[in-house]
């Protein structure tokens, strides 16, 4: 469906090859006083709890992401192998992803289209498949995890009645919005069971400390943080929102509104995930069982090292795990349809983009869980591989993001500046180094033989390849502005 007028972007109303917009016109959120005479556009209205609860939702739904079950077995074996010493580089990462996720948000709602849909005008087809193929896969990886994450917490509920096959029928059936406090509060019930020491904790988050014991859970903590496909979400979401983008003021409203509530619901998930991680450094840091806590058998450890209690800790851990796959298949659902319908210009009806797309998930995990049921370290291995495939997608989410909201010609007034501009590209590229470090280390130790390292070789020559293509484009692009835009102002007597 085109875009009405005031949903096109600010000075680029002209430019825009108009697609499929993430929502109809009928399905938005009406801010209280869009439809106010407004003289002067370019003011921002004054601050109202009111908007900012219309404004509430995406930047919480995104949020989910950063709790799914990758996530989660992220924290434990933190928390297990390096104890507190890592808990300041989680807020750190959050603070990364917060940066990210707020440049998501900045360009739909300055433009009215997300990420997929302006790469798929950005760059050439070729391209954009390999991006769609890479944010494709980044996906199903995403969605195995949540998917499975909810079978082992319904395993773990039904004392092992129910098989991994069954749970991955049971949530493909049953994906409803499981609310973040069911997570909030059995991680939390679990923090105060465990009682972790508080001084330790604080110390843990104000100051850094890395070792050669730890890069490896270092690198985990930094790569899950950010999850290719909910960069194409965040910048859908936004649009749900009734915006005015004739004027300045009512963007920058929306920009500042949606950045309360990104902090917020990110400052909430960081809790959430020190919880988790400071249980399993208390529980089992310096222990036997450090080295072996996996998604599978921590709730089985938690049980063993703090008993029964009022109510089990095994349970507290497994009602926790299904909230988080459970929610986070929502998001994997939503950010599925966004990425096919943005990247294919697909005009099928929402209903059955998300058939496609959760087939897509179900499928190859139904096989999984068929595979390795009773099969733990399997399912850990399995895990890490499912981790390495995010890790490899980042760039491919990453780049396109800066190159659009660096573009005056896509975002006009509401570009990044040069400062924000220096520290997301340095953002970027360490996040990306970081997440090369943990391939580099990954495959050393798992790619065997000739054939397979042959093969290894050569697709990463390709993605090295495509990596230096799409920054090439955007440096192309930024000295090609350097050399024009003074010409076209002298012309024009400017």
């Amino acid at each position: 469906m085109p875009l009405r007028e005031h949903d096109q972007p600010l000075l680029t109303d002209s430019d825009q090859d108009l697609g499929e917009t993430a929502y109809d016109s009928d399905e938005k959120v009406h801010i209280v006083g869009i439809d106010e005479v407004d003289e002067d556009g370019s003011v921002t209205p004054p601050f109202s709890w009111k908007k900012l609860w219309l404004f509430t939702g995406p930047g919480f739904l995104m949020s989910i992401a950063f709790l799914d079950p990758g996530n989660l077995e992220g924290d434990l074996q933190a928390g297990a192998i390096a104890g507190y010493s890592l808990l300041w580089l989680l807020l750190w990462a959050t603070a990364i992803g917060l940066l990210v996720q707020l440049l998501a948000a900045r360009l739909g709602v300055a433009t009215g289209r997300h990420l997929a849909e302006l790469c798929r005008d950005e760059y050439p087809k070729w391209a954009r498949m390999v991006l769609w193929v890479m944010a494709e896969l980044a996906l199903i990886g995403a969605d195995i995890q949540e998917v499975i994450g909810s079978a082992i917490a319904l395993k773990i509920l039904t004392n092992g009645f129910l098989p991994l096959w069954a749970g991955v029928i049971i949530t493909a059936l049953d994906c409803f919005a499981v609310l973040i406090a069911i997570m909030a509060v059995s991680f939390a019930w679990m923090f105060g069971e465990t009682k972790p020491n508080g001084t330790e904790l604080l110390l843990g988050v104000l100051i850094p400390k890395l070792s050669s014991r730890t890069i490896r859970q270092a690198v985990g903590v930094v790569g899950c943080i950010i999850m290719p496909h909910n960069v194409f979400l965040h910048s859908a979401l936004v649009q749900s929102r009734e915006i005015d983008r004739n004027k300045k003021g009512r963007v920058q409203e929306a920009l500042n509104y949606y950045g309360i509530e990104s902090t917020v619901a990110l400052m909430i998930s960081f809790i959430i995930n020190l919880f988790v991680t400071t249980v399993f450094a208390k529980g089992f840091y310096g222990t036997e069982q450090a080295d072996s806590i996996g998604l599978v058998n921590a709730g089985q450890y938690l049980q063993e090292k703090y008993g029964g209690g009022l109510f089990p800790i095994l349970y507290i851990w497994g009602i926790g795990l299904l909230a988080a796959g459970q929610s986070s298949t929502i998001t994997g659902t939503y950010a599925g349809q966004f990425i096919m319908g943005g990247f294919l210009d697909l005009r099928l009806k929402k209903w059955l983009r998300a058939l496609i797309t959760r087939s897509c998930a179900i499928i190859p995990t139904m096989i999984v869980a068929l595979a390795f049921d009773t099969s733990e370290d399997t399912l850990d291995v399995l895990n890490e591989w499912l981790n390495v495939l995010q890790s490899v997608q980042i760039p491919f989410a990453l780049i396109p993001l800066l190159c659009l909201v660096s573009k005056e010609q896509i975002m006009g007034t509401f570009r990044i500046g040069p400062v924000l501009k220096m520290i997301s590209w340095i953002v970027a590229a360490l996040v990306i180094v970081i997440n090369g470090y943990l391939l580099f280390d990954f495959f050393s130790i798992e790619v065997k033989g000739v054939l397979f390292s042959g093969v290894v070789c050569a697709f990463t020559a390709a993605y090295v390849a495509f990596i230096v293509y799409l920054v090439s484009r955007v440096i192309t692009f930024s000295s090609w502005s350097r050399l024009v835009q003074p010409k076209i102002l002298t012309e024009t007597g400017n």
